[in-house]
């Protein structure tokens, strides 16, 4: 078993971003990690990030179950709030005929909820469970009566005359049969001879209907925050008021604490039943709000925008930390320091001569400490760089000139040091496939690609030292074909010499490799540029393609991107204020080097906004 290498990092991202040793870095590759065996086993996914909202459990440090599984819940919240229909109700511009369909499903919809809370209020064995579930069964007929106003405003006949979706079928069929007892895998629910099987049964119940009851809420807020304050005759407000209100608010909480309480005294394999049910409730949803009529052009997804403009997208991403959650050099420098004492064993004269571990750890600590103190001095001169306020490319590129000098000078040293001497190529490629890359980054990119309609070209463009260290983080999840552009290392036989092939150093660099692959692609069709990244080396690039998502919390990034006019817009209002100002008839417009550059804060956003659910 290998030591416990310890590395830690710096805010500044770049081809050198990690400070000395010690610190732990194994981590973001697998407990298990040793470059030594032959069979190392893949890590498990982390965590999800959670969009807030959730339980409160009643007010108790304690987080519920209820919180965490709509912190679970991330990726498909995401998929809700971008679908076409979300967007153009939040923009004030869906089709009313579009509108009354949804009306029409959604009194299904309630109805069943109406059901599906009576049934659970007759479950429930505690007093107060049984007051709340009344309580909520209460406002969802308060909601079939505002419903009911929206049928009297908008032509009653034809919402009463709108078929069932398969989706509201689907969702509905879900609750009532969980309601009842006939839960997939679950046995034994039928009989409820107890106070304790019918409460069971309240709280799997509650857990198909806490996740409606928050997302809406969540909606609500959202599109609640993007309305003008002059914004009177929005013709949805009355439907974003009545989900954004105190009332509807306290129902979801209620919803949640009424859950957490029923579930309290349940077992591990009981609380899974809760998790499964919740997650496939929150699948239906998004299903529900993806499967409402367009007929309208929508700016989500981008990918159906380009098929029916006759386009073609052309994706472009950094790496290190923009899809994985360690910057790459680190790794190359805890595979350069833990692989010491097994290259200079019995190691023949003509083989390359390596420094000790104890050198290399200091050699690292000294290079990385000299980085980050530069670094911040090279952005602090950038930022005295003087501008009018307003945004312009080429001051940014010139200023950025400084930021690309340091980054040469940097690496330089780190080749004459001779750090990266000795490294075995199947240890790069060992640890490449073990990397962990950002919950849905890989996925988005299988998808892309299997996209034959949508034909994408997908170029990945990296400070990385070690283009093989990339490529082996994508093999592994099948991506063989993503257009690597990076540095690579120099190899005698398979054993690194320390010298570096220098293709993408700097941001000048990346942005020549950016302009250079757009002029030598196909141009039979009108193509749309995305890049992704998250540093201040990625910013010329971002600026350049026609759309611009900037993942991550970098604060250089927006310092300097602010500094020469570059305005950071959230995706989601960003693309509501998009589909607002859309003129019936016209298509709608990407162009770079507008200033305008949009952030997410996961992959799903970039999935959702990019091909849809």
């Amino acid at each position: 078993m290998l030591p416990r290498l310890l590395l830690s990092f710096p805010s500044p991202k770049s081809s050198l971003t990690f400070l000395s040793p010690p610190t732990r870095f194994l981590s973001f590759l697998s407990p298990s990690f040793d470059l030594r065996s032959p069979s190392m086993a893949k890590p498990s996914k982390p965590p999800m990030i959670g969009i807030g909202g959730g339980g409160g459990g009643g007010g108790s440090s304690e987080v519920g179950i209820s919180r965490k599984l709509w912190t679970k819940s991330n990726r498909d919240c995401v998929f809700s709030m971008f679908s076409p229909f979300v967007v153009s109700l939040a923009a004030g511009n869906l089709e009313i005929e579009s509108f009354r369909h949804y009306v029409a499903q959604d009194v299904h919809f309630l109805k069943a909820f109406a059901q599906a809370y009576e049934m659970a209020e007759d479950y429930a064995d505690d007093d107060d469970a049984r007051v709340s579930i009344s309580e909520l069964r209460k406002a969802v007929l308060r909601e079939l009566k505002m419903h009911d106003s929206f049928v009297q405003e908008w032509d009653s006949d034809l919402v009463k005359g709108c078929p069932l979706n398969s989706a509201t079928v689907r969702y509905t069929d879900f609750l009532l049969a969980t309601a009842s007892g006939k839960i997939e895998g679950v046995k034994g629910l039928g009989k409820l001879a107890t106070p304790f099987e019918k409460t069971k049964l309240a709280s799997y119940t509650l857990g198909a209907m806490t996740p409606c009851m928050r997302l809406y809420a969540y909606l609500g807020k959202e599109l609640q925050s993007l309305l003008d304050t002059d914004q009177k005759n929005h013709p949805y407000k009355r439907w974003i008021d009545n989900y954004s209100v105190d009332s509807f608010q306290q129902s979801a909480l209620r919803t949640e604490d009424t859950l957490d309480k029923l579930s309290a005294s349940l077992t591990t394999e009981e609380l899974e039943v809760i998790e499964k049910l919740y997650q496939q409730a929150m699948k239906l949803e998004t299903e529900f709000f993806v499967a409402q009529p367009q007929l309208q052009l929508t700016v989500v997804p981008l990918s159906k925008v380009l098929d029916s403009a006759g386009g073609c997208l052309m994706l472009f991403s950094d790496f290190d930390l923009t899809c994985s959650l360690v910057d790459s050099s680190a790794i190359l420098a805890e595979i350069a320091i833990i692989t010491v004492p097994r290259s200079d064993h019995n190691k023949s004269d003509d083989q390359i001569v390596r420094t000790s571990s104890a050198d290399l750890r200091n050699t690292w600590s000294l290079l990385s400490t000299q980085y980050t103190e530069e670094y911040e001095q090279c952005i602090e001169s950038i930022l005295k760089t003087e501008t009018d306020g307003k945004f312009s490319y080429d001051r940014l590129s010139k200023a950025l000139e400084l930021l690309s000098d340091f980054e040469k000078a940097a690496n330089a040293r780190v080749i004459q040091s001779g750090v990266l001497k000795g490294i075995n190529i199947e240890d790069i490629r060992k640890a490449g496939e073990r990397l962990i890359l950002h919950d849905g980054c890989a996925g988005f990119f299988q998808k892309v690609l299997q996209n034959e309609k949508l034909g994408a070209e997908v170029h990945v463009l990296s400070y990385c030292w070690c283009a093989d260290l990339i490529r082996a983080a994508f093999s592994s999840g099948g991506l063989h074909v993503l257009n690597v552009h990076a540095n690579e290392f120099v190899y005698n036989e398979s054993i690194s010499t320390g010298e570096i092939v220098k293709k993408v150093e700097t941001p000048i660099d990346k942005v020549q490799e950016f302009s250079q692959i757009l002029q030598n692609s196909n141009g039979e069709k009108k193509h749309v540029t995305v890049y992704i990244g998250d540093s201040v080396g990625d910013l010329l690039c971002l600026l350049k393609a026609d759309i611009g998502l900037v993942i991550g919390s970098s604060t250089s990034l927006r310092k300097v991107g602010t500094h020469f006019g570059v305005s950071f817009v959230p995706l989601f209002p960003g693309l509501v204020k998009k589909q607002k100002e859309h003129v019936e008839g016209s298509s709608f417009k990407w162009k770079g080097l507008s200033g305008v550059l949009y952030t997410v804060s996961s992959w799903a956003e970039i999935h959702a906004f990019i091909l849809g659910s």
